[in-house]
């Protein structure tokens, strides 16, 4: 994981996560700076870690932060780790600044 928590890769947006699973609501909590000095958003999901569950919680979090449909997003990386990829495909402009504000980044 390298730059911004949020990123472009052609129409779809990267975004870097720290994942906490059994975290009581789904929501982003903001940023948090990781102690090599990386930014990641830090997001927390009800559902556990077991059978994918916790994956699919957060790709559909931030597609919905995103104002996408859930289906949008998927886990690219770190599928089993707190840290994660999620992409969000065919995600315009708009997508783009909603899920930067919903994570407290500039648009």
């Amino acid at each position: 994981m390298t730059g911004a928590p949020i990123r472009r890769d052609g129409a779809d947006l990267l975004v870097e996560v720290r994942l906490t699973p059994r975290g009581g609501s789904d929501r982003i909590d903001g940023l948090k700076a990781l102690s090599d000095g990386r930014e990641v958003v830090a997001a927390r999901v009800k559902a556990v870690p077991e059978d994918g569950k916790a994956n699919a919680a957060v790709a559909a979090l931030m597609a919905a932060a995103a104002g996408l449909p859930k289906s949008a997003g998927a886990v690219v990386s770190g599928s089993t780790a707190r840290l994660k990829t999620i992409r969000l495909t065919e995600a315009g402009a708009e997508a783009e600044t909603r899920l930067r504000a919903a994570c407290g980044l500039p648009a």
